[in-house]
């Protein structure tokens, strides 16, 4: 019996993405508006809209014009250390940039051939986590079949109250945890 060679793991944090603060209104409200044309005609998205969504997503970040794209990454500090050597990536739905293909074809590139995607969004519900995420993990299996995707979603509900409940706990007596 042959040996199997062992696979390089690796995570991809997803979060939601957000407008930065400078980017101009006029062309969030334009590509709104080309989004929710495409969606009640059941269309594709034209090239004005990818343009757009290109320049959001590639916008220059800071933690003062996007404090929610600092606070995923920072959340990802923290979490890099506990995954003991696994490869980590950081990857957004929407406004920022990397997507979770570009995100996943980087670790790809650094050998990884076992991607776990892990999203930020904790409840059920959201379009996020139910129909985008695993819409682009399937065009990544096809586009990519000798890796192996994993989507860790959605979690125990129970465990997030748990550690809603413990947070809440170290807030009330005063001991904030860092």
């Amino acid at each position: 019996m042959a040996k199997l060679e062992p696979r390089q793991k690796a995570v991809v944090l997803v979060g939601h993405g957000a407008i930065p603060k400078d980017y101009p209104r006029e062309l969030v409200t334009r590509l709104k508006a080309l989004e929710a044309k495409r969606r009640s005609a059941g269309g594709e998205h034209s090239q004005e809209e990818i343009d757009l969504e290109r320049k959001i997503r590639n916008w220059p970040r800071t933690a003062a014009n996007d404090p929610y794209r600092a606070g995923l990454e920072s959340l990802a500090e923290r979490l890099k250390p506990l995954l003991k050597g696994v490869l980590l990536a950081v990857a957004y739905n929407e406004f920022c940039a990397p997507t979770l293909e570009e995100a996943a074809v980087d670790l790809m590139h650094l050998g990884a051939d076992d991607i776990t995607v892990l999203p930020s969004m904790l409840t059920p519900g959201g379009v996020h986590s139910e129909e985008e995420i695993p819409a682009a993990l399937e065009k990544l299996r096809v586009r990519h079949p000798s890796v192996r995707f994993h989507y860790v979603w959605p979690f125990d509900l129970n465990r997030v109250a748990e550690m809603l409940a413990d947070h809440l706990e170290g807030k009330q007596s005063g001991n904030p945890r860092p």
